[in-house]
C-alpha cells in the first residue's frame, strides 16, 4: 500500500511540474512572437470593457483573511470589423469608455496604447 501511495505522490508531483514547465514555455513563446511582430497603429473604437474579479480566502490557524484581485480587459473594434481583446492595467482601463474612438497601437497580442481622438 505504501508503494502505491509513493507512486501516486511521485506521479502527481511530476504532472504538476510538467504543467508548470509547459506554461512557462508557452509564455516564453508568446513573448518571443510579440517581440518579433510589427508595432501596428490602427483606427479603433472601444467596443466593450470588462473586469474579472477573483476573491481569495485565506484561513491560517482559524484567522480568516479575504482579498480580491481584478483583471481588466478592453475589446477594440477596428475598421475592418475585427475585434481584439487586450488585458490592461487598472490605470489604463479607467481612462477608456465604450464608444471612445482613436488610434490603438499593439504588437502581436501585446497592448501598447490607445490615443483618443
Amino acid at each position: 500500500m505504501t508503494s502505491i501511495f509513493s507512486a501516486m505522490v511521485f506521479l502527481v508531483f511530476f504532472l504538476a511540474l510538467g504543467i508548470i514547465l509547459l506554461q512557462l514555455i508557452r509564455g516564453a513563446g508568446q513573448w518571443n512572437r510579440n517581440n518579433h511582430a510589427p508595432r501596428l497603429p490602427v483606427s479603433a473604437v472601444v467596443a466593450a470593457t470588462r473586469g474579472d474579479v477573483i476573491h481569495h480566502h485565506h484561513d491560517a490557524g482559524g484567522v480568516g483573511h479575504t482579498a480580491s484581485s481584478t483583471t481588466y480587459y478592453v475589446t477594440f473594434q477596428v475598421a475592418s470589423g475585427d475585434r481584439m481583446e487586450f488585458q490592461l492595467d487598472g490605470r489604463e482601463y479607467g481612462l477608456l469608455a465604450e464608444g471612445d474612438q482613436g488610434e490603438l497601437t499593439f504588437q502581436g497580442t501585446r497592448y501598447l496604447g490607445f490615443q483618443r481622438m
